[in-house]
């Protein structure tokens, strides 16, 4: 079996077949840009970011789209408390929020949509409701009802009876049901407006996703991701729209991720506990970031706090280390006449268990289980070998490259491109030169040598098998 997601529509794991053989339409709800993000942002984008490349990596084509909503109530509020135009904020975020995500290892979506730039989809899918007769008008708003369309509620597993119960929603005279929701807001004074066929306004939020989804994936997305509290009213409302416009399915796959916490708390502003990204890479190191979202299963509740970030931090120190003692020995290695088998098995048996768990619904926490098992592994064999294996150290460095490709957890250009700031011959001939002062019990010299490259990021150990150096991180 390939691979496998828990698909919130159906609540169960399908494998996952796209529509179009070897093509991927993949959605995933994006920013309202009316502030920097935080980290409860950030997880959905590292771990959809990962089930991209891991599509890519088995040699899927993906179109990848991640919008930004940039018209909307916060957008408009916000920027008359700053007193700017809400474009103008929407610039001001739009280039905030890939300031702080292109540290995190996130890669840019096929395709950024602006809500703004898609009014006249927006306006067309809005005529489609209306024509097959699920929508209506009010005052020149446009609301969806929610009464004509029976499967309403089957995403969230709810009636709509429950979900009027559990909900908290304003009463609004001009609709018909309290959980109709709007698709076109009549224009009011001081804020943007279009023109429509039922006059000036703007789009509501839902019809926003809708549109942007289907004018670049089509009327049936493959996946459509993002966190669980949107799974209503805001995915559900989209199913509606969509479907009542289209009467095809409109998603085939959902897929959410859990909540974040921090120290155990939901964060909120009344708590005072909302984390930006941009605050905490201040702090910890950005990939140290990312390594701590992948470390839960992505469903699961994910607790933020100092200790773990510590302890992300320095797992993320031990994967760095061991790429780094591994491309050391590399260059000094040489093919074995006798191959040491044992490890190019171990390697494989490790790729082979990685996939297996980003296979079974993307589990990322233990996918990173087996790579730390091979990190254990690898760092005992260079500890043991005086003469390592030059094929299988090639073998493992691949299974690093893989990891990177997949994860973008280790950094291995930044550690390459640190590496060579000294050239390598530079620091072996001073690791010599200190070796030979050593001999000569010249201590003051060697000590010298030591602090100099120290100085330099070069971090020397010494070992019963000689003098090794990595870059400090």
């Amino acid at each position: 079996m390939g691979l496998t997601l828990y698909n919130d529509l159906t609540r169960c794991k399908e494998e996952f077949m796209p529509l179009i053989q070897g093509k991927v339409g993949f959605y995933v709800c994006g920013p309202t840009v009316y502030d920097f993000i935080h980290i409860g942002n950030a997880r959905p984008f590292v771990v959809f970011d990962v089930l991209r490349r891991y599509m890519e990596h088995k040699g899927l084509e993906v179109i990848y789209v991640q919008n930004f909503t940039d018209i909307d109530d916060k957008m408009i509020n916000k920027a008359n408390e700053l007193g700017i135009s809400v474009e103008e904020l929407a610039e001001r975020f739009i280039n905030a929020y890939f300031e702080d995500i292109a540290p995190l290892g996130v890669k840019r979506a096929t395709v950024h949509p602006f809500a703004t730039e898609h009014i006249d989809e927006i306006i067309d899918l809005i005529s489609r409701i209306m024509e097959n007769g699920h929508a209506y008008v009010t005052e020149g708003n446009v609301y969806f009802d929610v009464k004509s369309f029976p499967e309403y509620g089957k995403l969230s597993g709810q009636s709509i009876e429950e979900l009027q119960a559990g909900a908290r929603i304003e009463v609004d005279v001009r609709k018909r049901h309290p959980l109709d929701f709007v698709l076109w807001k009549a224009k009011k004074a001081g804020e943007p407006w279009w023109d429509s066929p039922w006059g000036p306004g703007r789009p509501g939020w839902h019809i926003e996703c809708s549109a942007m989804a289907m004018k670049y994936l089509g009327e049936t997305v493959d996946i459509h991701g993002g966190g669980s509290d949107l799974i209503f009213p805001h995915h559900e409302n989209e199913i509606a729209q969509a479907e009542a416009a289209t009467g095809k399915q409109f998603v085939r796959y959902w897929v959410h991720n859990g909540y974040l916490l921090i120290n155990k708390e939901k964060m909120s502003k009344s708590l005072g506990n909302i984390l930006t990204v941009r605050e905490i890479i201040k702090k910890y190191q950005p990939l140290a970031v990312r390594l701590f979202i992948l470390g839960a299963h992505y469903r699961s509740p994910l607790d933020f706090s100092d200790e773990s970030l510590t302890q992300a931090t320095r797992s993320l120190q031990r994967l760095r280390n061991c790429y780094s003692d591994l491309m050391f020995h590399l260059e000094r290695s040489q093919e074995k006449d006798v191959p040491d088998t044992w490890l190019n098995d171990i390697v494989d048996e490790g790729y082979g268990r990685f996939c297996e768990a980003l296979d079974d619904d993307c589990n990322t926490a233990a996918a990173l289980g087996v790579v730390f098992e091979v990190v254990r592994e690898l760092n005992n064999y260079l500890k043991e070998n005086v003469t390592p294996d030059k094929r299988a150290l090639i073998n493992a460095r691949k299974f690093f490259a893989t990891v990177e490709d997949i994860m973008g957890i280790i950094g291995i250009e930044t550690i390459l491109a640190k590496t060579e700031e000294i050239p390598s011959s530079e620091i072996e001939r001073l690791i010599k030169e200190r070796d030979e002062a050593r001999k000569m019990r010249d201590f003051a010299r060697a000590d010298s040598i030591r602090n100099e490259l120290a100085d330099r990021g070069i971090i020397l150990e010494d070992t019963p098998f000689g003098t090794r150096w990595k870059r400090k991180e």
